[in-house]
């Protein structure tokens, strides 16, 4: 699973380079989330504007991730197209994750 991330302070934002999170990558995807936030940052704002496609094995992987951080720590979605914000609202977990419909918002948020 092709990701990146970057740190700004108590931020960390990780970029998903993938169109696709699924069963086929899930395990890979929890694996580099788990690398990606072994910091110490208390929020993460997971970049998913790349990501065009999520099935419930993916679904499942993200929440892994956010269960991954711990208490005392975020995880926050970004970026969100139409297809994949339609899959979390659907399964209610927009009632778990904040969704931002952009990065920029999502880092505005925490400025505020």
């Amino acid at each position: 699973m092709d990701m990146s991330s970057r740190t700004q302070g108590e931020l960390q934002i990780v970029t998903i380079n993938a169109q696709r999170i699924d069963a086929a990558v899930a395990i890979q995807f929890k694996d580099g989330m788990r690398a990606e936030t072994e910091g110490p940052a208390r929020r993460v704002i997971l970049d998913l504007s790349q990501v065009d496609f999520i099935d419930s094995s993916g679904l499942g992987a993200i929440v892994a991730a956010m269960k991954q951080l711990g208490p005392g720590r975020k995880l926050d979605l970004a970026g969100l197209t139409t297809t994949v914000e339609s899959v979390f609202r659907l399964t209610r977990m927009d009632t778990v994750f904040a969704l931002f419909p952009t990065l920029d918002a999502a880092l505005m948020a925490q400025a505020s």
